[in-house]
């Protein structure tokens, strides 16, 4: 069973549906990815646009995030992601979970005035949703100015260098996952300062339902 693994929440266990229906970042990664975001977390609007159960956007909520978002097509990862958020209701922070697919959920959000610092996307690794929803999130106002977006991706899945007025700023391998850091470029509506380091790496290392669930209600 997953848990959180750092931050005010340590060692919360994560309940997830029976069978195969999600895929849940692994602790490895996980490690990882907060590792590089230390800097980013603390009093941050985080957006998990395939939040599964809730184990990254939870994570962050965890570690100082201010606002998380959890977005999941599945009724049962929503479910589950609730009770799990729920249950981190003391760990600060406040949490929305919206039953909604990720490119719906982008463009609602965006149109009700949401804005993120930080925009986790995690896809069926054989998906051909990632540059869709990478432009999408250069191009829309979801993303903060500074604004950083994190794509977990199979490592011999390549993720382009630029993609509209996204730039890569850092690529990180786990094992067989790879995670792919975008900030705007200079000269384009986000500021472009403050990025994470280039080059590839390789490391072992309040609640609120939403209503109805649906961001575009």
């Amino acid at each position: 069973m997953a848990r959180i693994i750092g931050g005010t929440g340590k060692g919360r266990r994560l309940k997830a549906p029976r069978g195969e229906a999600t895929r849940p970042t692994g602790a490895r990664v996980r490690q990882s990815l907060f590792d590089i975001l230390a800097p980013e977390i603390q009093g941050c609007r985080f957006l998990d646009a395939f939040a599964g159960t809730g184990g990254v956007g939870l994570e962050a909520l965890s570690r100082g995030a201010a606002k998380v978002v959890l977005v999941d097509h599945s009724g049962a990862a929503v479910e589950a992601a609730r009770e799990n958020a729920g249950a981190l209701a003391g760990a600060g922070g406040s949490v929305q979970v919206f039953r909604q697919d990720a490119r719906t959920a982008i463009e609602a959000l965006g149109e009700q005035g949401f804005r993120f610092d930080v925009v986790f996307l995690d896809p069926p690794y054989a998906s051909d949703l990632y540059e869709p929803l990478l432009s999408l999130l250069g191009a829309g106002p979801l993303l903060a100015e500074g604004g950083l977006v994190v794509a977990e991706h199979f490592h011999k899945r390549a993720l382009p260098e630029t993609i509209g007025p996204l730039a890569r700023t850092r690529l990180v391998r786990a094992g067989d996952h790879c995670l792919s850091f975008y900030r705007r470029q200079a000269g384009t509506r986000a500021a472009a300062a403050g990025r994470p380091g280039s080059g590839e790496e390789k490391t072992t290392s309040g609640y609120s339902s939403g209503g109805s669930g649906r961001p575009d209600e």
